[in-house]
Order: structure tokens, then C-alpha cells, then sequence
């Protein structure tokens, strides 16, 4: 699992810069951002290439990002905590379904959180495959594998409608308080969490890690509540710990008020 995230990692890097250069994701080859000099199989060792050449490329000398080697870590880690402690066994029926779908949309997802960092925005071309991913594992698992197929239904359009439906409201009502890529961004993470209460969830932890975000600055007076903080990987740093803990937060708060 840490091979795969490290390699898929990599995959991030490259997908966010060609997206943003507007290339081909597919067929462009991976170049230096500085000298454009294009790439080798040597140069794209997940962590060890840039550890290599001290984070510097090996044509023109100029310093490589550390977003590099710390997005190639983060996909690892999601990789390797998701294997270790998804909530349900994998000897469930369709749980691997889930799983992999999870996966797959977990490479969308940093690559989102990654564009936002940089550029405050969550483009479309993201957003959409993600979802279709998402839809796809979550349609499937009900269809083959769920014994109140309706009710699970009702429950995906309801995490739906909630993660997607009150960043519509805000965003429809307020003078732009968060972005329109923030709506679209519902569609995924509530098709992932696929219950109401855990899109619920979902948003206050999100609020709760913008809120440590901004705080500091805030205090320092280096930021103003006015200024424009990305508040895309808050939301799916939010999922992460809901997807995978989520359960036992309810369980937790449901002991707490009996």
C-alpha cells in the first residue's frame, strides 16, 4: 500500500501542474517547471529522487518544491491508514468495492486539496472524474451488496443534499463567503460518506481545522477575517477522519447523552 500511494503520489504532482499548464494529463511527459527540461524514469523515484539531488534538479540546478516529497508522503499515508482501519471488515460482502473505490477517489481528492492550496480554486476537470469514481464504487456497492437497497439510496442523496446543499446556500446568500468549487466538492465527499450525519460531521471538522488554520494569523493580525483561505483540503482532510472514524465519534457522542 505504500509503494502504491508513494507512486500514485507522484501521479498528484504531475496531474495538478498539467491540469494548471492546461496540457494533456495523459500524453504530456513530465518536465522541470524551472528549465523545462523533460524528466527520466531516474528523476521520478517517489522521495528518493529528490532526496538524491537535495531538491534540486538534476539539469539547471534550481530548488524543487517540497510539495513534491510531501504529497508523495501524504497519498502513502492515506493509503496505508485507509487499509488499516477501515470501519468494516473487508470480509463483508462489497466492502472491497468501497475500498478501492475510496482509493481511487482519495488520488482526486489530494490532487484537489493540493490545487486549492496553490491556487484557490477546485477546477472541474478534478471535481467531475472524482465524483464519477466515487458515484460509481457507491452505485455498485448498493446495487449488489446492499439489503435496503432504497434506504441507502435515500441516505447517499441525503449526505448528498447536505454536503453539497448548505456550501449552495451559503454560497447563494453570502457575498461569495466560499467559492462555487466548494459546492462541487459536496458531491464528492457526500457520495463518500454516503449518510446525513456524517456529511454533518464532516462540515464541522472541516470548520473546526479552517478555524485552527486561520486563527494564528488572525490573532497575529497577519490575516484578516476578510482574506481568502483555501477551504478545499479542510473539507477533505474532514472526510478522511469521517470515512474513517466517523462511527465511532457517533458512538462516542450517542454514550455521552445517554
Amino acid at each position: 500500500m505504500a509503494v502504491l500511494g508513494l507512486c500514485l503520489g507522484s501521479f498528484v504532482n504531475a496531474l495538478v501542474w498539467r491540469i494548471h499548464k492546461n496540457k494533456d494529463w495523459v500524453k504530456s511527459r513530465s518536465q522541470c517547471v524551472h528549465c523545462g527540461h523533460e524528466l527520466s524514469a531516474k528523476d521520478l523515484i517517489p522521495i528518493f529522487s529528490w532526496l538524491m539531488l537535495k531538491g534540486r534538479c538534476r539539469y539547471c540546478q534550481k530548488p524543487i518544491s517540497k510539495q513534491y516529497p510531501l504529497v508523495e508522503l501524504i497519498m502513502a499515508t492515506v493509503f496505508i491508514l485507509s487499509y488499516l482501519l477501515w470501519p468494516t471488515s473487508f470480509n463483508e460482502p462489497g466492502q472491497w468495492i468501497l475500498f478501492v473505490s475510496w482509493l481511487a477517489a482519495s488520488v482526486g481528492l489530494l490532487a484537489l486539496a493540493v490545487y486549492d492550496w496553490r491556487w484557490l480554486l477546485l477546477p472541474n476537470k478534478l471535481v467531475y472524474p472524482t465524483f464519477l469514481v466515487a458515484a460509481a464504487g457507491r452505485v455498485v456497492y448498493i446495487a449488489g451488496y446492499e439489503p435496503d437497497k432504497w434506504l441507502a439510496l435515500l441516505n447517499l442523496l441525503g449526505a448528498v443534499a447536505v454536503a453539497s446543499g448548505i456550501f449552495f446556500l451559503i454560497y447563494s446568500l453570502s457575498d461569495k463567503y466560499i467559492g462555487g468549487g466548494d459546492v462541487s466538492l459536496g458531491l464528492v465527499t457526500g457520495t463518500l460518506l454516503a449518510i446525513p450525519i456524517n456529511s454533518l460531521l464532516m462540515i464541522f471538522f472541516a470548520s473546526i481545522l479552517g478555524l485552527l488554520f486561520a486563527l494564528p494569523g488572525l490573532v497575529s493580525k497577519n490575516k484578516k477575517l476578510t482574506t481568502k483561505i483555501p477551504y478545499g483540503p479542510f473539507l477533505i482532510a474532514a472526510t478522511f477522519i469521517v470515512l474513517l472514524f466517523g462511527q465511532g465519534i457517533t458512538d462516542w457522542y450517542e454514550q455521552l447523552l445517554t
